[in-house]
Order: C-alpha cells, then sequence, then structure tokens
C-alpha cells in the first residue's frame, strides 16, 4: 500500500510547530504501514517535507529558527531508524560525498546509510575545498561523485570539478543536489554535472544506472 499522503503533510506541519512527539509517531505509523521500509518513509514523508520548509524558508514564509529546529527534528528520528552497514562491501564500485564548503548533515546521513546498506564503497570527504576534491577523486578513483551545496555561489562552483575531470579523464560521474539544484532544475546541467538529484534514494538509483549496476 502507499504512504497516506496525510501523513506526509501531518509530518511536515509537525516540523513547522516543533512537536518532535507527533512527527515521531508518524513516521512510527509509515513505518508499520511500510514494512519498516526507511527509505521509502524518506523518499515520500521527510525529504518531501524538508524540502518544502526550505523553499518556504527561501520565500520568507517561516523563520530560520524553524527550518533549523525541523531539520534537527529530522535529523534526529531519521538517525534512530537508519540501518547499519552493510557488511558485503567488497569490490563493488567507490562513491565519494561531499557538502562542498557548506554544513549540512542530513542528506548526506540519510545518502551515506543508503549507500552502506547496499553494499557500495563510499568515502565521506566532508566539507571540502574545490582542490581538495580534485586531488581526492583523483587519487582515490571515485567512480561517482555527490555533491550537495546549500548555496549557488558554492553550486555555480560545481563546474571547477567537472571541468577538472573532463581535463583528466578520469570517467567521475558527478551527481549533485541540494537547494539552489531544486529551485533550479537546469542548473545541474549549467555546472556539466551527470545528473541531480531530489532525494538520496533517488540518487542511489541514478547512481546505479551511471556505473551499470542499476
Amino acid at each position: 500500500m502507499g504512504i497516506d499522503k496525510r501523513l506526509a503533510i501531518g509530518f511536515e506541519n509537525a516540523l513547522l510547530n516543533i512537536d518532535r512527539i507527533a512527527a515521531e509517531n508518524i513516521i512510527k505509523k509509515a513505518l508499520a504501514d511500510e514494512n519498516g521500509d526507511i527509505f521509502k518513509v524518506i523518499d515520500t514523508i521527510i525529504s518531501p517535507a524538508l524540502e518544502s520548509i526550505g523553499y518556504k524558508w527561501e520565500h520568507g514564509d517561516i523563520a530560520l529558527s524553524q527550518e533549523y529546529m525541523a531539520s534537527k527534528i529530522a535529523e534526529e528520528l531519521t538517525s534512530k531508524t537508519l540501518p547499519v552497514e552493510s557488511s558485503q562491501r567488497t569490490s563493488r564500485a567507490v562513491i565519494g560525498i561531499t557538502t562542498l564548503e557548506d554544513q549540512h548533515m542530513l542528506g548526506k546521513q540519510i545518502l551515506k546509510a543508503l549507500i552502506s546498506s547496499m553494499g557500495f564503497n563510499f568515502i565521506d570527504y566532508g566539507s571540502m575545498s574545490i582542490e581538495k576534491i580534485k586531488k581526492k577523486i583523483a587519487s582515490d578513483k571515485v567512480e561517482v561523485l555527490f555533491i550537495s551545496t546549500l548555496m549557488l555561489n558554492h553550486a555555480l562552483r560545481v563546474k571547477e570539478v567537472t571541468e577538472f575531470i573532463e581535463k583528466e579523464k578520469n570517467g567521475t560521474k558527478v551527481i549533485v543536489g541540494g537547494a539552489p539544484f531544486l529551485f533550479d532544475d537546469e542548473l545541474w546541467k549549467e555546472v556539466n554535472a551527470s545528473a541531480m538529484a531530489r532525494t538520496a534514494v533517488e540518487g542511489m538509483h541514478i547512481a546505479q544506472e551511471l556505473i551499470g549496476e542499476f
């Protein structure tokens, strides 16, 4: 059965009202409905709610404090339900993750858990400068690099990474995400990324297709 849309709306309202108990109860209900499939719950409830809240903050409809607390509650609830790492990571593709000079954790945390549970090797580069990213993807032989940004000026600098990859011809695929790419769905093309993902789950589907493991 599909997740009740009322749960998604209720979860967003609970976050905006800073009601942790209500938000947690909604996640528990959704998990029960979906037989514990946390990634489906993330994709259909948590990620859309945070995207909507981010949009409202960008347009001045809610206070920064609301956006911050909503994200914090969502991160705490997600952390409690994410699966442990898979023990099957052998020779599968190397996937890199960076937030490109920004500090935001929830999306990256979800992505890391998803990559691990699917058995891929991954390297968390944390928040890193452009120059360091260039060196790392070359030395670590990264096949897919996820780059997430909060600020437009950082998003535009992704092009420096893709130009480096093209120059070195190392074949690394770049998947971008984050607010600037959500608000301008053509921006990923401007920075010559391989693809744009709206959610962590969508990002992993794209990554599998790019490396031929889907």
